[in-house]
């Protein structure tokens, strides 16, 4: 799987994780220089709080269209610190 914004690929991994029809990128598989922390968090009832990141790329910027769960209830394991897009993100095979 690969997440691309504006041309610029922002992860890319053969081990997603598929959850609520989201696919979670491992941490190793995400290019952090592209990333920086968001204020925003939103709550998941079984997931818990998740973090949002801002994408940014050459001065443009797509506020909190990344996120992840730092520390995600026992449900959610799987996906701590991995990261999930949306906002005009493009994720494909």
């Amino acid at each position: 799987m690969k997440a691309v914004w504006n041309g610029t690929t922002l992860a890319e991994s053969d081990d997603t994780i598929v959850i609520e029809g989201n696919h979670y990128f491992p941490p190793d598989a995400v290019k952090g220089e592209y990333f920086t922390a968001s204020e925003k968090t939103t709550y998941c009832p079984w997931k818990g709080d998740a973090s949002y990141r801002t994408v940014e790329i050459d001065g443009q910027r797509n506020e909190d269209a990344a996120w992840t769960y730092p520390e995600p209830k026992e449900a959610a394991a799987e996906i701590k610190d991995h990261v999930a897009f949306w906002k005009g993100v493009e994720v494909t095979a």
